[in-house]
Formats: C-alpha cells, sequence, structure tokens
C-alpha cells in the first residue's frame, strides 16, 4: 500500500468514527446542558466551593465565576510548582524557577499547555497528576461552559440570564470529560501507553553515559490531553514519545480524542437553539477548513523534491517512522485547527509551505473545529461578522438566528477577531526588535523569524506547540509568552459573554422572505470566504516574511 493511500484511508476512517459519535455525544452534551437535575457527587462539590447551582446569572457573574476560578487556579498551580522540591512523589525534582512556574501556571490554566520545560526532568508525579492533570480537566471544562453560555444567548429571549457558571464547570468535568478520559485511557494502555508511578530507572549505558527515564500516570493524563484539547505532554517528546502514543492505532485514536467534542458540540448547539440545520451549516464551515488543510498539508510534504525525498517517500525529516507522513500530517492539522498543541513531530522540520499551514491553522483562530467550546464560539462570533457583511451587501438589518446584529454586537464581535492577532504581532515585533530575545533562534533568516512568530501565535491562540528550535526557557519568553496566554483566553472571554448577556436580552425577530438563510450551503460558503480572508488580511505580511519567504526559496 502506498504511503497517500494510507493516509486517504486514515483520513476516512476519522471521518466515519467522528460521524458515529457525533449525534450520541452531541445530544448528550445538550441533555447535560439542559438538565435540572444535580448528581450527589455535583451537589458536593457545589456545597464545598459555597455556589447555588440554580441561581441563574447575567454575564457579568458569569465572567467574574470564570475570572475567580481561573485566577485561584493559577495561583495554585504556581505554588505547587514553587514547592514541589518539598512534597512527596516529587521524584527529587528541585522547585520550579519563579519564572517559569508562572508560565507554566498560566499555561495550563489558559488551556494552552505551552511548555518551556522537559516534563520528565522537571515535573514529579503530585505536579503531574494533582496540577497539571487537573487542569487539563477543569481548563476544557471552562471554555465548554463559555460557549454554553453563548449559545444561551441565542436561544434565550428578553432575559440577560446565561445559566450557572458552577454548574456548567461542574457537570462539563463530571458528566462529559471523566467518563469518556476513563474510556479513552484503558484505551491507550491496550495500545501500549504506561500507567504507573514509578520512579526513575536506568535503561542503558550509551557514549559513556547513561540515558534515564521515569514512570507516571501518562495514559490518563495522555486521554484528557487530547479530548480536552490541552495539548501538553508528560516527556519532552510529547506525543512522539512512545510511552504516550506507541503506535500508528493510538496516534489515530489521539487524533480522534481532539477532534471528536469540538465537532460535537455543533451538534449540541443545533440541538439548543432548536435548529439542528443550523449546526449543521457550521459543521460543514468547519469540516470544509479541516479537510482541504489536511489535504494541503499532506500534498505539501509528500511533494518530492530531490533524491532525499524520492527515497523517503517524502519529507521525513523531524517524524516518526511508526506515524508516517500521513499520520504526522494529519495529527499536525487537527492540532493546530484545535488549541490542542499536542505534537507528534516537530513543525520545525516541516517543508516551509507546510510550516506555514500550521502557523495559519492557529492564526485562523482554530475555530475549525477548534479547541472544547472555544472552537464552537470562535466560528459563532465569525458567523456574526459574515451575516453583518451580507447585511451591508444587500441593505438589510443584519440578523442570525432571530437575533438582530446591531451596533453593540458587532463591536463585541470585531473586538474579539481584533485582540489575538494584537497580541501576536505586537509582541513578534517586540521580540525581534529587541537585542536579546533573538539569541534564543536556532535559525536565522526567514525560518528563524517563524520560530518566534510561531511561539506567539501558539501561545495567544492558546494552541501550545512548539515550532522547534526556539529556547524559550528565557525570562523573557516565560514572561511575554504567559502574558500572550492569559491575555488571548480571557480578553476574548469577556467579549464573548458580554455578546451573549447582549443577545440574550433581544426579542426575537421574526423571519421573513428577506431573511438570509444561515442554514444553507451559500451562508457556509460565506462564512468560510470570510474566516480565510479575515485572517489573510490580518497575518499575511507576517506570514510573508517568515513561512511564505522559506517555502518560495526552496
Amino acid at each position: 500500500m502506498s504511503p497517500v493511500l494510507a493516509g486517504v484511508l486514515q483520513v476516512l476512517a476519522l471521518v466515519v468514527a467522528l460521524g458515529l459519535a457525533y449525534r450520541p455525544l452531541g445530544d448528550y452534551m445538550a441533555g447535560v446542558y439542559s438538565s435540572t437535575k444535580h448528581l450527589r457527587v455535583e451537589k458536593w462539590m457545589y456545597k464545598a466551593v459555597g455556589a447555588d447551582p440554580d441561581t441563574q446569572m447575567r454575564w457579568p457573574a458569569y465572567l467574574r465565576g470564570v475570572l475567580a476560578f481561573s485566577a485561584v487556579s493559577v495561583l495554585f498551580l504556581y505554588l505547587l510548582q514553587r514547592l514541589q522540591g518539598a512534597l512527596p512523589g516529587s521524584l527529587g525534582f528541585a522547585s520550579i524557577d519563579p519564572d517559569q512556574a508562572f508560565n507554566t501556571a498560566a499555561s495550563f490554566v489558559a488551556n494552552t499547555n505551552w511548555q518551556s520545560y522537559y516534563g520528565e526532568q522537571a515535573m514529579g508525579h503530585v505536579v503531574q497528576t494533582g496540577g497539571l492533570a487537573v487542569q487539563n480537566f477543569v481548563s476544557a471544562a471552562v471554555g465548554i461552559a463559555v460557549a454554553v453560555a453563548l449559545v444561551r444567548g441565542f436561544a434565550r429571549s428578553r432575559t440577560g440570564e446565561l445559566g450557572n457558571f458552577w454548574s456548567d464547570l461542574v457537570r462539563g468535568t463530571v458528566r462529559i470529560l471523566l467518563p469518556i478520559a476513563v474510556v479513552g485511557a484503558l484505551v491507550l494502555v491496550a495500545c501500549g501507553a504506561i500507567q504507573n508511578f514509578a520512579g526513575i530507572h536506568e535503561v542503558g549505558q550509551f557514549m559513556g553515559g547513561s540515558q534515564q527515564w521515569n514512570g507516571g500516570a501518562v495514559a490518563s493524563q495522555e486521554v484528557i490531553k487530547e479530548l480536552g484539547t490541552n495539548g501538553g505532554g508528560y516527556f519532552n517528546a510529547n506525543s512522539s514519545h512512545p510511552f504516550e502514543n506507541p503506535n500508528g492505532l493510538s496516534n489515530l485514536f489521539e487524533i480522534f480524542l481532539i477532534l471528536v467534542i469540538p465537532f460535537a458540540m455543533t451538534r449540541t448547539f443545533g440541538r439548543m437553539v432548536g435548529s439542528l440545520k443550523q449546526g449543521y451549516a457550521i459543521l460543514a464551515t468547519m469540516g470544509v477548513i479541516w479537510l482541504g488543510f489536511t489535504t494541503l498539508m499532506m500534498w505539501t510534504e509528500f511533494a518530492h523534491h530531490g533524491p532525499a525525498f524520492d527515497i523517503a517517500g517524502g519529507s521525513m525529516e523531524g517524524k516518526e517512522t511508526r506515524f508516517g507522513i500521513a499520520g504526522s500530517s494529519i495529527f499536525a492539522v487537527a492540532t493546530t485547527l484545535t488549541s490542542t498543541g499536542a505534537v507528534n513531530s516537530f513543525h520545525s522540520s516541516y517543508t516551509g509551505f507546510g510550516g506555514g499551514i500550521t502557523m495559519l491553522g492557529m492564526q485562523l483562530g482554530e475555530i475549525a473545529p477548534g479547541g472544547v467550546g472555544s472552537g464552537l464560539y470562535g466560528m459563532l462570533v465569525m458567523a456574526i461578522i459574515a451575516v453583518f457583511i451580507a447585511g451591508l451587501m444587500v441593505g438589510r438589518t443584519p440578523e442570525y438566528l432571530g437575533k438582530k446584529i446591531g451596533t453593540r454586537e458587532i463591536k463585541l464581535a470585531a473586538c474579539y477577531i481584533l485582540i489575538t492577532p494584537a497580541l501576536v504581532l505586537c509582541f513578534t515585533a517586540a521580540a525581534m526588535a529587541l537585542p536579546t530575545p533573538p539569541h534564543s533562534m536556532t535559525n536565522t533568516g526567514a525560518h528563524g523569524f517563524s520560530e518566534i512568530l510561531y511561539a506567539y501565535t501558539s501561545g495567544a491562540n492558546n494552541n501550545g506547540s512548539a515550532f522547534a528550535g526556539l529556547n524559550a526557557d528565557t525570562q523573557w519568553f516565560n514572561t511575554t509568552i504567559g502574558l500572550a496566554m492569559l491575555l488571548g483566553r480571557f480578553l476574548p472571554m469577556v467579549f464573548v459573554l458580554a455578546l451573549a448577556g447582549s443577545l440574550a436580552e433581544q426579542r426575537p425577530v421574526p423571519a421573513t422572505v428577506g431573511t438570509l438563510g444561515t442554514h444553507r450551503p451559500l451562508f457556509s460558503g460565506l462564512l468560510v470566504g470570510t474566516i480565510l480572508i479575515i485572517t489573510g488580511l490580518t497575518y499575511f505580511p507576517a506570514l510573508a516574511l517568515g513561512p511564505l519567504a522559506e517555502g518560495l526559496a526552496s
């Protein structure tokens, strides 16, 4: 079987698996967030934090819950790392330095999971399982909660109430993420991933030294790392490490975990707003972009340019032979079109255009299908922009799902789509202009610029993957990328929740013959075009200096 055919079959298998999970999972999540009943374990959690799960919140109160919980999470994870040296189960590792502890705490709470450290050489079992793995669950649940709040804004009318943040947070963790993670961890263990609390073992002698590995609860952390679109690996090699991702089957399963909730949430959206066709339109938009990026990535990496490429069957540099070009390309697109950031190959070693595709996937806003929750609310904001553009074309007041898109709504949507590019481009410009940060680059020229552009793109978009080649463990990068992650995560949430509150207060507008059919293929096409044009105009100059220049020169 040719490698190209194997790649096509993997994509088809993914589409079938996602299609089988789409309806039951989407309907189940809609039921979870629409139910008025509370499980006994959930009641214990509400009592522990002193929250009333039946109290409806307007958007400022909902936002305060998000920010308060996240602030406490950052503080807890920071202190856990700073005290690691005095904790049991630390495997003898010292406490983490202040700048790196801040960076890591901000990273995992913001669902970014950017890592400027070697996991197996820095973090003990307590920090890994009691700190990082916990944040993998709750940071994902926060993203889903904000998305559900925006959906309620569309579904409700003449009220500013968006639900209860504490109820949404707990339900997302207990009823959705935890059950799937338990089953998924068993699958990964069956595939060969490790799951233990072993200490450090010396596994061999080579080149005058010894090689050491430590064990860990890897399978359980790996599954929520992918399922919650987190991305932080137990080991520095991330999902290219055989303990995390042993073979081609586990690789395909991990890609499935990355995509399943973001795609299924379009069904949840359709069910909660009372129109499954609206969910299908969003699904079609996401699917077209994902398939298009996957096809382009496989084409660029399989293209032959010289004898070495002919012998290897394509660009094999930086890729694991057990996954090959196809398995690596599909994984790279899935992880950068979502906010996952896990890697089973090194994006710096991709072709110039291939590296550019991974960057562009993040710069789109990670909305195809995007992160858990963040992908859906990002796509809905883009839908509002598309409706507004369509309204300007025909001279009508734009409407979406029976809600008028007025001045307030479009201002909030505009702020949402501008904040992340501003963070990426300003931090990149500062890093290139100052004398010290460029010293962290391994390469010069276009590729070196791509290393820094990728780092801030990954941080501000809450992706967490690294281009490789950049030494980010410096005070400058730990601090600035940490700030980019926090601002890139929570400022957009402010605008999303304010938008949700504004929509929920409106009275529904009845559809007329002149109403734009947002459930039709025409609107999906308009939405795809809006996403690509806005992103292209924003990032094209920076991309031209980096991956495009490198690709054209090769």
